[in-house]
């Protein structure tokens, strides 16, 4: 796995069109996911590509709001999410598998940093930790979505 890539699957027991239902819910994001303190739609209805929303996260202790977009949608597939934040581009796939009665999510988050000397030097310093909390924070977004899914 590239440094600036994290995969992480988890089988979710349900089909995937129940699976799909919970992970396409932008607005009712903060209600799933233990993460996330507040979702505000900023464009588009429903889930479809270019639905825009601003995500309140708290990594850190601290709470980060970033906006972020759907860039692709194959119900009850794929879809892949976008966002931009202070120099970089990141990308966050999810791909549902049929897996017997159950579903395998898999989500693959990847971050492309800036050319710029200071963006490098940063990534540098900070990548590791902000991709190890990145993965603890994909780890648990799948059980959430799991959690729900499997409640329902």
């Amino acid at each position: 796995m590239p440094g600036n890539e994290i995969r992480i699957s988890r089988r979710v027991e349900a089909a995937p069109e129940r699976v799909w239902a919970v992970l396409t819910d932008i607005d009712g994001a903060d209600q799933t996911l233990s993460g996330v303190t507040g979702v505000e739609r900023v464009s588009g209805e429903g889930y479809r590509v270019g639905t825009r929303w601003r995500e309140t996260r708290r990594m850190f202790d601290k709470e980060a709001t970033e906006e972020m977009w759907v860039a692709e949608v194959d119900p009850p597939h794929r879809t892949v999410v976008k966002a931009h934040s202070a120099g970089t581009d990141y990308t966050t796939t999810f791909d549902l598998s049929p897996a017997g009665d159950g579903t395998e999510l898999t989500m693959t988050f990847s971050a492309t940093v800036g050319s710029s000397t200071l963006h490098r030097l940063l990534a540098a310093t900070l990548g590791r930790l902000a991709m190890k909390a990145t993965a603890r924070a994909m780890s648990t977004d799948l059980q959430d979505i799991a959690t729900r899914v499997e409640r329902a």
